[in-house]
């Protein structure tokens, strides 16, 4: 379990919403690894009642500082993720504590753009369709980190791998639909 560090100076706008700034939070600290990393998963959790609630644990993480702002999100890194298990079985088995008030997950696709779309054969199997989306000359390797609450608030950002700068992150609650459902299924009881 890891708590991430705070965002750098230059982070995120100061009116970004603490979601916001928890996935830039994330997008950064997943930036510094570099590329080609496994999916990744993340609980988050209120800083002030972390720090209220488990001081010790707030402590250690480097949150007993009035210098974070109350209204944040603390991600914490969970365990990696099983090797060859797909993410949505994989989600499927998730339910999370009370004391955790949403989820991200940072994941590496291929994408195609819009224009490209049109051009993929029918009646390809998944497999045969991530062999060809690999070798389409316009392919883009894109990590997307996603998050969402409890209460379904959700955010996204986007980072191609041609584009990898800081000003360059594209975010938005509706950047990557299917995995916001997966990740909100998980607080489904």
């Amino acid at each position: 379990m890891l708590a991430m560090p705070n965002v750098s100076p230059s982070g995120p706008p100061m009116a970004a919403s603490p979601l916001t700034v928890a996935v830039l939070e994330i997008d950064e600290y997943i930036s510094g690894l570099g590329w080609d990393q496994p999916a990744r998963l993340f609980a988050l959790v209120d800083t002030a009642r972390l720090r209220t609630q488990e001081p010790g644990l707030a402590t250690q993480l480097g949150l007993d500082s009035s210098d974070t702002p109350t209204a944040s999100l603390t991600p914490i890194e969970q365990e990696e993720l099983p090797p060859g298990t797909a993410l949505d079985e994989f989600l499927a088995t998730i339910a999370w504590p009370d004391a955790v008030i949403g989820c991200a997950m940072t994941v590496e696709r291929l994408m195609l753009p819009p224009s490209a779309e049109a051009s993929v054969p029918k009646g390809l199997s998944d497999a045969q369709l991530t062999k060809w989306v690999a070798k389409h000359p316009e392919r883009q390797e894109v990590r997307m980190t996603v998050a969402v609450l409890r209460d379904g608030t959700r955010e996204s950002a986007v980072r191609l791998r041609e584009k990898d700068s800081p000003s360059e992150v594209r975010t938005g609650a509706g950047l990557v639909p299917g995995l916001a459902d997966a990740l909100a299924a998980t607080f489904e009881a």
